[in-house]
């Protein structure tokens, strides 16, 4: 694991991210009403479950304003698949997902292999491999494993790494990037 920072998210990371890709991404999402108002700033998460064959595609924040439903629809879908609880998913992880999927320029849904995670579902994972942390990000809503068919891992990795807003893990040999709202930390290969 390389050390980058031990300090928490780095929110002008995260927004010079969204900064850098506000005038690509605004026609976009000229459709939406904050934007129709003359809002020039949303933010937009795109995701897939391969799991519950379920699509998400919900502009979430206009103009500084995080919708609430929107937020609450992000968290239902991140859900633990498994036994199907629910919890809030943290918004500096859905931010960092954002942005880092708008630096990759991407028009494809992230995959979302993992987002929330009940402690029976990290325990029996735990139990099957050696790479799941006991006391994972992702049973507090803190977390997402994520894959593009578009991109490589390691251009997953990158975006990540260039918002500068928590954790990012590279797992070429399981094809996803983990990213979370913890201090900002990277490892694998």
């Amino acid at each position: 694991m390389t050390e980058i920072s031990s300090t928490g998210i780095s929110r002008r990371g995260v927004l010079l991210a969204f900064a850098a890709t506000a005038v690509a991404a605004a026609p976009t999402f000229s459709n939406a009403a904050g934007f129709l108002r003359g809002a020039g700033d949303i933010r937009r998460i795109r995701l897939v479950s391969p799991r519950t064959g379920e699509r998400l595609d919900t502009i979430y924040w206009i103009e500084g304003d995080y919708l609430k439903e929107a937020v609450r629809e992000i968290s239902l879908f991140m859900r633990d698949w498994r036994t199907n609880q629910v919890r809030d998913i943290d918004i500096r992880t859905i931010d960092i997902m954002a942005a880092s999927h708008n630096l990759l320029d991407a028009s494809e849904p992230y995959t979302l292999l993992s987002g929330y995670r009940s402690p029976q579902t990290n325990a029996m994972l735990r139990s099957r491999s050696s790479g799941v942390a006991r006391n994972s990000r992702h049973m507090v809503g803190e977390a997402a494993d994520l894959r593009l068919g578009s991109r490589s891992v390691s251009q997953i990795y990158r975006a990540g790494v260039a918002c500068g807003g928590g954790g990012v893990g590279r797992y070429s040999g399981s094809n996803f990037v983990h990213m979370d709202c913890g201090p900002v930390r990277t490892w694998g290969r």
